[in-house]
């Protein structure tokens, strides 16, 4: 959080717009990849009680599915992604306590789409935001652009992302998200 304010002021001084995403709520809580081993296929990971997995089982193969870690080429990032490059299939992201905003950054491979989907307890979508085709560089010399998605509801416990096509990815390099507000006494 100090290093954010430390952007934001240095940004204001020499006259520019805030170098940081959008801001986070002093609640909030963010979750980064940057420990974790980039092209490894995984299970699953786990961060600050947030667990990390494949959505649902492949259709093509009898294969486990998987997820894994990978690089934001040009930039010192890394994201999560599916692992399953014939069979894209969603990565799902579990609250085991719940949230009522999550905003995922995201950057895609050309010709991606990217959904992002809120569901309950029971697995009932609460809310979706998307886009048609994810941003693209404009000179390879540019790093793959990022984007936020966010999702909102009161009772959010699992978020699924997808959107990559077959041989393509879409990748979360950061995860937000707002606690779900405590419910002591019932």
């Amino acid at each position: 959080m100090k290093l954010r304010g430390i952007l934001l002021g240095i940004s204001l001084l020499l006259g520019g717009a805030p170098l940081t995403p959008t801001a986070c709520a002093a609640d909030d809580v963010v979750i980064t990849f940057e420990d974790a081993e980039v092209g490894k296929p995984i299970a699953s990971w786990t961060a600050k009680d947030v667990s990390f997995g494949p959505a649902e089982k492949l259709k093509l193969s009898k294969a486990a599915p998987r997820i894994m870690f990978f690089p934001h080429l040009k930039t010192d990032k890394k994201g999560i992604l599916s692992a399953m490059a014939a069979e894209a299939i969603p990565v799902q992201i579990s609250f085991p306590t719940g949230a009522s905003k999550v905003t995922l950054v995201l950057w895609g491979s050309i010709g991606s789409a990217a959904l992002v989907e809120a569901l309950d307890k029971d697995g009932n979508v609460l809310d979706k935001a998307s886009l048609d085709k994810v941003p693209t560089r404009a000179s390879p010399d540019d790093p793959i652009p990022s984007f936020e998605l966010t999702v909102k509801a009161s009772e959010i416990f699992f978020v699924r992302f997808s959107g990559a096509h077959a041989g393509g990815y879409l990748v979360a390099e950061e995860v937000r998200f707002t606690p779900r507000p405590s419910r002591q006494g019932k």
